[in-house]
């Protein structure tokens, strides 16, 4: 192809490279010089034009689109027409776009006058959705590049449209003691949501106990319904394949094919089926309409593109969900510049031991004071507990013989804050531990000193489970269902505590914000045991 400034005279058959405007006309970018645009130029008196002269071997544009478009057909995609070197591609149902990113690379690299741009891989699309753009950049393009871009796109699909099906979902939502019905009904709303989207429908929710017997009776039953995919959402979070709710697909008489995801919310989702149905344990954030790792993985089985270990380990690029916008802008209301995202950071929890009580129980005995068979005090078990967790930083509330207890503590990195009116009750020490906690914590995890035996690990267990944002504000440990101690508090309920009057703590709250707690099991009873007599002391 020739390009450049052109005689008149030499231009017949040219194509014009720049509109220009005429007295009595609008010559177009693109229009090719017949001898009436050529007549009207030259009574404009033009002696010269930009201009593109084909030579031997070249395409024009709209013919190499339209060859490119073509070899890129497959089923459930349409094309435009050509026009200015582009064709574009859309969907003509709902579904799944697979991208073959490596053979595009390969294409845009082959030859600068060829282009393709496309949607992300795994997008979801709807009817009419635009799914790439084919553009070719010059007038036209040499023949022999040409030739090779349609044998590639021949020889292998760029894109594939997978569309959705119609599938019958079952959701089992169990449930422990004191969980309120908005948090079942809102997750499995979510969930319904989420389905109905695709395409599918959810049977009536099974709801029952959170227990592995309990679970895998409520599967049972779900797949006797129809059910062709299962869903688990767990009144406590899963943090192993042998817990609770994946055990419960095991009983069922299905397998763990994974645990976990590199995608964030979304991180605790677990993989299985019982015979050829998929079936998962749902992670916390599935209660929330927010995208989460949960939706990437729904869209690939309803669009029966196999979701297996290695696709789920394949998702750590781009899983970074969290303050992100995934779905796109209307044109027009998109940014100029692209927002900054911040790496996620650790959330800072602050440990708040509660050692102002006068025992009154064990009096004269001040039983945080009380050494067990090793010889050290319970207070400080509990607190070195505090200290080998996650929980940063640790604050010691004193009240009652505070001199004895800052000695046991002594050579230990902790704060203390001294409560003045302990003696009003156990408010009174918690809101001084509140008043005092560094501006920075984003929660706090108000511990017993009483309860010795809850150990490092149960604390971060805790800790792992707090996420406001996902609607896990109140962190509760359970026991067989039973709710124990220590709670963790978000931020948001410090307000609340610091209003609380009398000999009573904030257990009270949870009540009153039953949508954002969220009760995390225990292996063991060590979250239900305080030692406030002396016979308690003795079985410690």
């Amino acid at each position: 192809m020739i390009f450049g400034p052109t005689p008149i005279n030499e231009a017949r058959g040219a194509i014009l490279a720049h509109t220009l405007r005429l007295p009595d006309r609008v010559l177009k970018k693109g229009t090719v010089l017949d001898a009436a645009a050529l007549d009207a130029l030259r009574a404009a008196r033009h002696t010269e034009v930009i201009a593109a002269r084909l030579e031997s071997g070249d395409v024009p544009e709209d013919e190499a689109a339209d060859r490119m478009a073509n070899a890129m057909l497959r089923p459930l995609i349409a094309r435009s027409r050509a026009a200015t070197g582009r064709v574009n591609l859309t969907a003509e149902t709902q579904g799944l776009l697979r991208v073959d990113a490596a053979l595009i690379d390969r294409l845009n690299a082959l030859d600068e006058s060829l282009t393709l741009a496309t949607l992300a891989d795994f997008s979801v699309v709807q009817p009419k959705d635009m799914l790439a753009t084919l553009k070719v950049i010059p007038f036209a393009v040499p023949a022999s590049a040409l030739q090779v871009a349609e044998a590639m796109l021949r020889g292998a699909p760029a894109l594939t449209l997978h569309p959705f099906r119609p599938l019958r979902v079952g959701l089992v939502a169990s449930e422990l003691p004191g969980q309120k019905d908005k948090v079942i009904e809102s997750g499995a709303e979510a969930t319904r949501t989420r389905i109905e989207a695709l395409g599918g429908t959810m049977l009536p929710a099974e709801r029952c106990t959170h227990e592995t017997a309990a679970i895998a009776d409520a599967l049972s039953r779900l797949r006797k319904a129809g059910a062709e995919m299962l869903l688990v959402m767990g009144a406590s979070a899963v943090v192993d394949r042998r817990d609770v709710a994946p055990a419960a697909i095991i009983r069922a008489g299905g397998v763990i094919e994974h645990f976990g995801m590199p995608v964030d919310p979304g991180n605790l989702l677990c993989l299985g089926r019982i015979g050829e149905i998929p079936a998962m344990v749902l992670p916390g954030c599935a209660r929330s309409p927010k995208v989460n790792g949960f939706d990437w993985v729904l869209e690939r089985a309803f669009a029966g593109v196999p979701v297996t270990p290695k696709s789920v380990m394949r998702m750590g690029v781009g899983g970074l969900l969290k303050e992100i916008e995934t779905r796109p802008l209307p044109r027009g209301d998109a940014p100029r510049t692209a927002p900054s995202v911040a790496p996620r950071r650790p959330r800072k929890v602050a440990a708040l031991v509660m050692a102002a009580g006068r025992s009154r129980r064990m009096a004269p005995l001040n039983k945080l004071m009380v050494a067990d068979k090793a010889g050290q005090a319970m207070i400080t078990r509990v607190v070195d507990n505090a200290l080998a967790s996650r929980a940063r930083p640790v604050l010691v509330v004193t009240g009652h013989e505070r001199d004895r207890v800052e000695e046991a503590l002594a050579g230990r990195p902790v704060l203390t804050t001294h409560a003045d009116t302990y003696a009003e009750g156990l408010s009174a020490s918690l809101k001084a531990g509140i008043a005092a906690l560094p501006p920075d914590v984003e929660g706090v995890l108000v511990l017993l000193g009483d309860m010795p035996l809850v150990s490092p690990a149960m604390l971060d267990r805790i800790l792992a489970a707090f996420d406001p944002e996902e609607g896990r504000a109140i962190i509760q440990p359970t026991f067989r269902g039973k709710q124990g101690n220590p709670v963790l508090w978000g931020r948001e309920f410090f307000e609340e505590i610091l209003a609380i009057t009398g000999d009573v703590g904030a257990r009270y709250l949870t009540g009153r914000h039953g949508d954002r707690l969220f009760n995390v099991e225990m292996a063991d009873d060590g979250v239900l045991r305080d030692f406030d007599t002396a016979e308690t002391l003795k079985g410690l």
